[in-house]
Order: C-alpha cells, then sequence, then structure tokens
C-alpha cells in the first residue's frame, strides 16, 4: 500500500491515469505504428513513422497542456499522416474511426501494465472508509471511451465515483476548469477544497495545477 499518500485527512481522491496508475505494455507502441503504417499506406521506413508520431504526441500533450484545450484524436492522426507525405484530403472521418477502431481492439489485447502497487488493496481502503474517487486523465491517441473499457476490464470501475478524460471535455489539466469539474462531481459538495487530494506524476499538470486550484496534490513517484 502506498503508506505516503496522505487517506486520512482526506475525503475525495483524484487519480491520474498514465505514469500514477498505469503504463503502456511494452509492445503497444510499436505495434500501433506498424498498424498506422500498413493501414494509411504510408511510404516512409517505420522508424521515421515511430519519431513522427512520437514527436506530434509529444508535441500535441505539450500544446494542451499549456493552452488548457484538447487537441482531438482525429487532428493528431492527420497531423502526423500530413507530416509524412500521406494525402489527407483524400482521407475522411469514416476511415479516421476505422482506424481508431483498430487501434482500440489493439490497445485492448495489448493492455496498459498496472503499476500501481496493490491498487485494489488501496482503493478498497479507500471505500472502506466511505470516501470517494475519481479518475482524472489527459488524452490523445487514446480517448476516454478505451479508458473506460480497460478499467472495466481490469475490475477497476467499481471503486470509481467518476471519470473525467480531456477529450470528453475539451479541457486539459492544469487548466482550472478541469478541477473545477472534478469539484463539481463529488457526491459531497461540503468537502472543503483542501479535502481533495489529486494523485498523479506530472509536476505542472497534476501536482501544480491542483495545488493552484486548491486541492491538495501527492506528487507520485515510481521507483
Amino acid at each position: 500500500m502506498k503508506t505516503d499518500i496522505d487517506l486520512h485527512n482526506h475525503s475525495h481522491f483524484s487519480f491520474d491515469l498514465w505514469l500514477t496508475l498505469i503504463k503502456s505494455h511494452p509492445e503497444f507502441k510499436a505495434k500501433r505504428v506498424e498498424l498506422f503504417s500498413s493501414f494509411f499506406e504510408v511510404n516512409e521506413p517505420i522508424d521515421k513513422v515511430a519519431k513522427t508520431v512520437k514527436y506530434y504526441d509529444n508535441l500535441c500533450n505539450s500544446i494542451n497542456e499549456v493552452t488548457g484545450g484538447n487537441i482531438d484524436t482525429f487532428e493528431i492522426y492527420l497531423l502526423i499522416l500530413n507530416s509524412l507525405n500521406v494525402d489527407v484530403n483524400q482521407l475522411n472521418k469514416e476511415i479516421l474511426n476505422e482506424f481508431y477502431q483498430k487501434s482500440e481492439d489493439l490497445f485492448l489485447e495489448y493492455k496498459p501494465v498496472v503499476i500501481f502497487e496493490n491498487i485494489h488493496d488501496f482503493f478498497d481502503e479507500i471505500k472502506s472508509q466511505g470516501k470517494t474517487i475519481n479518475i482524472l486523465s489527459n488524452t490523445g491517441f487514446i480517448k476516454g471511451k478505451t479508458m473506460r473499457k480497460f478499467l472495466i476490464n481490469e475490475n477497476l470501475d467499481q471503486y470509481i465515483d467518476f471519470h473525467i478524460y480531456s477529450d470528453e471535455i475539451n479541457c486539459s489539466k492544469p487548466d482550472p476548469k478541469i478541477f473545477q469539474q472534478v469539484k463539481n462531481l463529488i457526491r459531497n459538495q461540503e468537502l472543503h477544497l483542501n479535502q481533495i487530494l489529486h494523485i498523479g506524476d506530472n509536476p505542472i499538470a497534476d501536482y501544480k495545477g491542483a495545488r493552484d486550484f486548491g486541492f491538495n496534490a501527492h506528487l507520485l513517484k515510481h521507483n
């Protein structure tokens, strides 16, 4: 159990997902690059495709954190494809949806690895004290709807009172509006902001974002 997380003084716990609770399956990103390359018939070496995907993933994530908005998954695809000399004018939403569905299937086959130790026991401990939990995650390639499927498959959804994903509300951490959404959805509206603890791995998006809003925050460092 994560004994350094203060359960005693908090009544609601907000968790980031990526690199807080989970990390990518070691083979997933390479498999997704292969799928991307073959599906869109990219005529570039696979290592160039991989570098381009990584570049735009990081860039769009940074843009979202700076602006507080959310660049759509399909917009990220189009930026990558345009950079790889694929004629994006030949594409439409149906084609992009079809690719997303295939990438979701791949994601659920090469599913993320849970890195938070004894997570079921820890969530059990929180819930047994009558306290509440939410997920608060910025998204990029993987939409919130896919993360929900994964959490159901892992039997983690049962503990989660509500989910907030940046693609679903068009707002990203550390923007105060996304933390306001957490506050709005907590069942016990009498809670003071400092009774809410947000737990994440990102010093800006998670720790500073939550603290600036008025929540308490715990910066998680995995061994």
